[in-house]
């Protein structure tokens, strides 16, 4: 499925929308996805992800409220740069896993369960991505998991080193992999997807054939190999202008198999 112009509110559920942000890269794919969410019979929305700080894009956002609660999947700017300037648009207090950018709130917490605009969505953390990732299960009649950018809607994730954990994300995607089936991804980026579960154990089997390549890379050039060696081994089929990213990728993979080393 493609997304719609910029600018446009799309339903997918019953409850949840999506409005594209401008902010096209190769690492937003075609921008950040903002999710307005709203029970039919609810006078006021939650939004999941404001967005970077345009004001086009935030200003079309407020329009769809009253808002009631702004949610942050994790801290990154393409998700969160707008969230004070919104803040002020619509009076909503703001609710992430990390204090710092929580506002006449507190943090979330996990196993919480929060009324997102008449909707029951429970907390789920989901380190790895980032320290503070979280995504956000909606118990309804027709189910969904906000995935932030622990899973896209194209591609996979990247595992930056310092902030991003590979062994933190792992976890994480066993437990994306064992929610119950069916539930669609409504993803931080990229289109909205069928299954959570299918598309957590895609990415499992992926990073694991990563780490395949990178053990491979490492007995060719050796122990002391940096990152970018093994970048140019490793992810010579990736676009180059998203190996910056795969360097620090590459980082989070080596501690990871320094980290199993040690045990």
């Amino acid at each position: 499925m493609e997304h719609p112009a910029y600018g446009e509110l799309r339903p997918v559920t019953p409850y949840a929308s999506v409005l594209l942000a401008r902010n096209p890269s190769p690492m937003t794919l075609e921008g950040t996805n903002t999710w307005v969410v709203r029970d039919p019979d609810a006078s006021a929305c939650a939004v999941i992800d404001p967005g970077p700080a345009d004001t086009d894009h935030l200003g079309r956002v407020a329009q769809h409220g009253p808002v009631s609660l702004v949610l942050l999947t994790h801290h990154h700017s393409d998700h969160t740069g707008g969230v004070s300037r919104f803040a002020e648009l619509t009076g909503a207090p703001v609710r992430a896993l990390d204090p710092a950018l929580c506002r006449g709130a507190d943090p979330l917490r996990e196993g919480e369960v929060i009324d997102a605009g008449g909707v029951e969505l429970r907390v789920l953390v989901t380190a790895g991505h980032t320290a503070d990732s979280v995504c956000f299960v909606a118990d309804h009649a027709e189910p969904a998991v906000f995935t932030g950018d622990s899973i896209l809607g194209r591609g996979t994730t990247v595992v930056a080193h310092p902030d991003g954990h590979l062994g933190s994300y792992l976890e994480s995607l066993r437990l994306l992999a064992d929610l119950p089936a069916g539930l669609r991804v409504l993803p931080g980026h990229g289109p909205e997807l069928p299954d959570v579960r299918e598309i957590a154990n895609a990415y499992l089997s992926h990073r694991e054939q990563r780490l395949a390549q990178v053990r491979e890379a490492l007995a060719s050039l050796g122990p002391d190999a940096t990152p970018r060696q093994v970048v140019e081994l490793v992810y010579a089929d990736v676009d180059r202008s998203v190996w910056p990213a795969a360097e620090l990728t590459v980082q989070a993979q080596l501690t990871y198999l320094r980290e199993l080393a040690a045990r």
